[in-house]
């Protein structure tokens, strides 16, 4: 009978019924050492061109097997040439800064260099110095100043700071003193107050502006309401042994906002012409307040709060009225953070980015009837950015991806096309994810194209059809390959509706045997905002790489509600970011599991951090059927906790029980799978109390989980000390076999 057994282990061993040395202490090492492992193994890579203002010529760095060089092109004559001889720079950097210099790796920032290329200033990153270098004769330029600190990202803009602004005809200057506007003669000295009724509690911009006429100034009238803060305890300060308590704006959904109403003033007669709010009551913010050329009419643009509103008004300068020009609306949300808009030189037509017909395109309006003239770009397909609208060729530069069909629709490409709509013209065509650099004159671009598992290729490219100038860098990935690097796979299967195709990515260990049976984790980041499964080539994906070097298969997918797909596709989010895509994610990883045996989906774990903390968490409380195990960082795991602009975007105004709905604090009870929870103390992006109310939920409960508190760290996925607890979390619950010694790995 022993025999019997011990023959039938055997046999499931042979066949990779069962998991053999995954998670091992070799295992830990090679994750551990695989970035490093990767690192300058692929050379001719990495181009990224500077062009020289005025100019045809462009630099960049070359990676040699030599090592970095520095190096200028010249796009007309099809030329390249040394920038300078790295070795004598190195040994004149040396010198000078008394530190040894490699010359293979010059650790030169800031890079300029004139239009006569008998100089090239940069900054010395080991010393912080400033440098120049004519003709291969080194000077020291002195220290680069400390920036001045900037306002934190969180921070509202209160507009109550500006230097006096000049008026164009160089008369006067206005500005802002006990909360009204002033302004100055400049030949008199003589100040005048324009208006009188600013107070603190609504006072008037100092973000002024002067028509081009010399003859008005506008200036928005602001009611300010009062700020929220998140204090944060610095718990291990390394300047003094007491612990520290810091303090730091953060505007929440539901809470109030400032109020603006453009206001515009006649200098000379100190008329004011202040409009009704009629067309924008409702504010999320008033932005873009700019004058007309003709001086007879400011424009500025309306969020409304809720975002499924966007207005461009015009403000007549004589009559104070307010008509729309442009009125953008959705019954879910208008994508305000990604829209374009060009208001042309003849001051009768704007160009206009919008979603209106599901997928994002250009559009001309007729400023004079506020109506559409035509739609510039049409089809199933999606416009990403706008890069030059050159008014006197009537030509619009811009990048779009999915136009391409039977390929990635994530993938980029560069495009030219008629103010008409005609004569649209592909200027990077191969497949590929394409980063172009364009000359100033748009006649030559520098086109850097890859996926996952192609190489870099660089090519000067002409700006008029795309053909091929120049060859520039052909990346060599011979070394990657040699230490076993193993390409990712792009793969697709159909979605929830069984018809939309899902595209992710499959990352495999560099040791992988397609007999063994593998666990998944999924690296999940739902957005919304953009999509997020790389499509350029990198040697490594950090978070991925090394997770699947323990003995896992590691995934990433674009499931519903992600963008630049059609609107319909992001829409799935809209009041439902409990969502997340998740019956996409498992439909995908489902039929990778068909095509793929090895891929073990009783065995699926996840893990994410951000908004995809929030959706990991989610995964375990809300999908324990599929989801086995999370780790979940910084997740901001009740949208009512975090920063407002994210949150309102998706989830809409005013709060309501869809926020609740999502929120892991509340489903905190269904937790029934292993959940590991990390948290930096000092994160400035999501609270960190988020993670703590969700602790405190599954503490209530009688919940047993794991929390990892991460002193004097901010917004993280857990740093190097998450990246073992990580490690340790998957192989134990996944995997099932007991985790090396922390001592191995010193």
């Amino acid at each position: 009978m022993k025999n019997n057994w011990f023959g039938l282990l055997v046999a499931i061993l042979l066949s990779g019924g069962m998991a053999i040395a995954q998670g091992t202490p070799d295992d830990y090492k090679r994750a551990f050492g695989i970035y490093q492992k990767y690192s300058d193994k692929v050379m001719y890579s990495g181009v990224t061109p500077q062009w020289i203002a005025g100019t045809h010529l462009f630099w960049y760095v070359r990676n040699t097997p030599e090592g970095e060089k520095y190096v200028i092109t010249n796009a007309d004559k099809k030329s390249r040439t040394p920038l300078f001889e790295n070795q004598k720079l190195a040994d004149q950097l040396a010198k000078a800064s008394g530190k040894e210099v490699n010359p293979r790796k010059l650790s030169l920032a800031a890079c300029r260099v004139n239009a006569s290329l008998d100089t090239v200033r940069f900054v010395f990153n080991q010393t912080n110095w400033s440098y120049a270098v004519r003709k291969n004769t080194l000077k020291n330029e002195g220290t680069v100043p400390n920036r001045a600190k900037e306002r934190h990202w969180m921070e509202r803009d209160e507009e109550k700071t500006s230097a006096p602004v000049l008026s164009p005809d160089g008369k006067r200057v206005a500005f802002i003193k006990n909360d009204n506007i002033y302004v100055k003669e400049l030949i008199t000295g003589k100040e005048t107050p324009l208006s009188i009724d600013g107070t603190l509690g609504n006072y008037y911009s100092a973000y002024i502006q002067w028509s081009p006429d010399s003859k008005r100034v506008v200036s928005a009238k602001i009611r300010p309401v009062e700020k929220r803060f998140v204090y944060y305890v610095e718990s291990s300060p390394t300047d003094q042994l007491q612990p520290k308590l810091h303090k730091q704006e953060y505007c929440k959904p539901g809470d109030e906002l400032p109020f603006k109403v453009p206001c515009i003033f006649e200098v000379e007669t100190g008329k004011s012409v202040i409009p009704t709010t009629d067309l924008f009551p409702q504010q999320y913010d008033i932005t873009t307040i700019r004058w007309d050329s003709d001086s007879r009419a400011v424009t500025f643009e309306y969020n409304q709060r809720g975002h499924q509103l966007y207005r461009v008004l015009e403000l007549s300068a004589e009559t104070g009225n307010v008509r729309p020009l442009i009125e953008e609306s959705s019954p879910t949300f208008v994508n305000y953070s990604r829209h374009f808009r060009h208001d042309l030189t003849n001051g009768k037509e704007i160009i206009w980015m919008s979603e209106r017909d599901n997928w994002n395109h250009l559009y001309l309006y007729n400023r004079q009837t506020a109506q559409v003239d035509h739609q510039i770009t049409r089809g199933e397909w999606y416009v990403r950015e706008v890069l030059r609208v050159d008014e006197e060729k009537k030509l619009i530069y811009f990048s779009a991806n999915g136009m391409v069909a039977n390929e990635d629709p994530y993938l980029l490409r560069y495009y030219r096309i008629g103010f008409d709509g005609n004569n649209l013209t592909c200027l990077t065509p191969e497949e590929g994810m394409h980063t172009a650099w364009f000359s100033a004159d748009m006649k030559y671009l520098v086109d850097v194209y890859s996926k996952v598992d192609q190489a870099p290729v660089a090519v000067l490219r002409s700006g008029d059809d795309g053909r091929i100038l120049m060859p520039l860098e052909t990346a060599d990935i011979s070394r990657l390959v040699s230490e076993g690097w193993k390409a990712p796979e792009v793969f697709a299967a159909k979605g929830r509706d069984g018809q939309t195709d899902i595209w992710g990515m499959i990352v495999r260990p560099s040791h992988f045997d397609p007999n063994k049976k593998y666990p998944v984790i999924e690296y999940i980041y739902a957005g919304p905002g953009s999509h997020y499964v790389p499509k350029s080539f990198y040697s490594a994906f950090y978070n991925m790489t090394g997770l699947a070097e323990l003995g896992f298969i590691v995934v990433q997918i674009d499931g519903m509600g992600t963008s630049f797909r059609s609107k319909a596709f992001e829409d799935v989010c809209y009041k439902n970011l409990k969502d997340a895509g998740f019956p996409d994610r498992k439909a995908w990883i489902k039929a990778a599991s068909v095509r793929y045996p090895y891929m073990d989906i009783e065995r699926v774990g996840i893990f994410g951090a951000s908004a995809g903390g929030q959706e990991s968490t989610s995964a375990v409380l809300l999908h324990p059927d599929f989801y086995k195990a999370a780790y979940s960082s910084c997740g901001c795991h009740d949208n009512r906790m975090d920063k407002i602009w994210w949150n309102e975007q998706w989830l809409g105004y005013p709060i309501g029980d869809q926020y609740k709905d999502g929120s892991n604090v509340e489903n905190a009870h269904l937790l029934t799978r292993p959940l590991m929870l990390v948290v930096g103390e000092m994160d400035d992006n999501v609270d960190p109390a988020s993670t703590m109310q969700v602790v405190n939920a599954l503490v209530k409960a009688n919940k047993d989980f794991e929390l990892v508190v991460l002193p004097g760290v901010g917004h993280t996925m857990g740093e190097k000390y998450g990246e073992h607890k990580r490690y340790d979390f998957f192989v134990k619950h996944l995997l099932g076999v007991e985790v090396p010694k922390w001592e191995l790995f010193k």
